[in-house]
């Protein structure tokens, strides 16, 4: 991937600067329940106000059906100004004649945060329109919203059309460390998939074959590679639809350098419960009306094996259902070997996040990526419209 020019690469001096950034953040009794991604734009956010910009910032949060009071900015900006010591102008909409006048009044190195922007559906249909409305408020744009640079829609990839479009320091830190595991990773290369979905995840386990080592697959999605092997696994989650493209990596891998590991014995249980009677099960010998919820110890040790040898680690997905704790020991085991592990460690994936901050190991992996569904968009090769939108260095 080309180069891209960020917030240090152009003049921000007195510029409004339309930063769009990913506070989809969850909300509990009308406030924010946890900040990470806020945190996460806080370098942009400083860097731009110490060069005396005026700074806007625009996000979407949750999933709204049009205008939904429950998914308003205002705990969010009530979290940000605590976080910057600093007031922040909340807006009661994205664009209009009170938005252009109120902003009008912002000074440089003073912030102020838009409605959300999903509250119109002009937003994910890329609206020209709309773009160019988001446009006039601003002299530059910055996208810092790696989670959302998969997506194009008008504030991620639309808006850069009509402004100079740079990236920001998370963006710029995203990149680095994803490009690190594409272009000449030392080996061994490990890579660590779990999770529930085989869907999301083949086109990554099929780049991943050209050039990492080892690709250990746990969580639900190895139902779909056993199943493929012709094992019974009891009543564990398949995916069904996947099974043929699950058939066809194991198959791929027979003529590569990279070898797919699968666990060889979960933890079982006849129901998804903390109460439930729980017992370990070799992968094909799982009880009938049983499932699998995590891997099992024999499959920790290989799995925790590998890691120790690896120089570059890339983990995407739990192992098991380890928000219970009757099922987390396999995500524990891996997240300790992999915070331990003398290697460029990188995770990615709202569980994965989840997981290493539950097992208070998120300070010893060198990256935690804040965009699942993007970083793995990246590593696939897939083109990113909200990062090809942004000008090259």
């Amino acid at each position: 991937m080309d180069l891209k020019k960020t917030v240090r690469d152009i003049d921000i001096d007195n510029k409004r600067v339309l930063v769009r950034v990913d506070f989809n953040v969850p909300l509990s009794d009308g406030r924010v329940a946890d900040d990470t991604r806020i945190r996460a734009a806080l370098p942009t956010i400083n860097f731009l106000r110490l060069h005396n910009a005026r700074v806007i910032l625009i996000s979407h949060l949750g999933r709204p059906r049009g205008v939904e009071m429950n998914l308003c900015m205002d705990p969010v900006g009530d979290r940000l100004s605590e976080l910057l010591d600093a007031p922040v102008m909340k807006l009661d909409e994205c664009t209009g004649p009170d938005v252009e006048s109120r902003l009008d009044g912002l000074a440089p190195g003073e912030v102020a945060l838009l409605e959300n922007c999903r509250f119109t559906p002009l937003e994910k249909e890329n609206d020209p329109g709309w773009a160019r409305k988001l446009a006039g408020l601003a002299d530059v744009y910055v996208n810092d919203a790696f989670g959302t640079v998969h997506r194009a829609h008008a504030s991620t990839a639309g808006v850069a059309a009509y402004l100079p479009a740079v990236a920001g320091l998370l963006v710029e830190r995203e990149l680095e460390h994803l490009s690190r595991l594409t272009q000449n990773p030392e080996h061994p290369f490990v890579a660590i998939l779990g999770g529930v979905k085989v869907s999301d995840k083949i086109g990554v386990i099929d780049r991943f074959m050209e050039f990492a080592d080892a690709i250990l697959i746990g969580g639900a999605m190895c139902f779909g590679f056993l199943k493929a092997q012709g094992i019974d696994v009891g009543a564990s989650r398949v995916e069904k639809e996947t099974v043929g493209a699950a058939a066809a990596a194991l198959e791929k891998a027979k003529g590569s350098k990279c070898r797919i590991l699968l666990p060889v014995d979960f933890v079982a249980a006849g129901s998804f419960d903390p109460g439930a009677r729980a017992s370990v099960a070799a992968a094909d010998q799982i009880p009938a009306g049983w499932m699998g919820l995590d891997i099992g110890p024999a499959t920790i040790a290989a799995f925790v094996t590998e890691i120790k040898t690896a120089r570059t680690i890339f983990w995407n997905g739990p192992m098991g259902a380890f928000e219970m704790d009757l099922f987390a020991a396999g995500t524990r085991a891996v997240a300790e070997a992999v915070a331990s592990a003398n290697a460029l460690t990188v995770t990615g994936g709202g569980d994965t996040v989840a997981a290493v901050n539950k097992f208070g190991v998120a300070g010893r992996i060198d990256h935690v990526s804040t965009g699942g569904g993007a970083a793995m968009e990246f590593l696939e090769g897939k083109e990113l419209p909200g990062i090809s939108a942004l000008a090259d260095k």
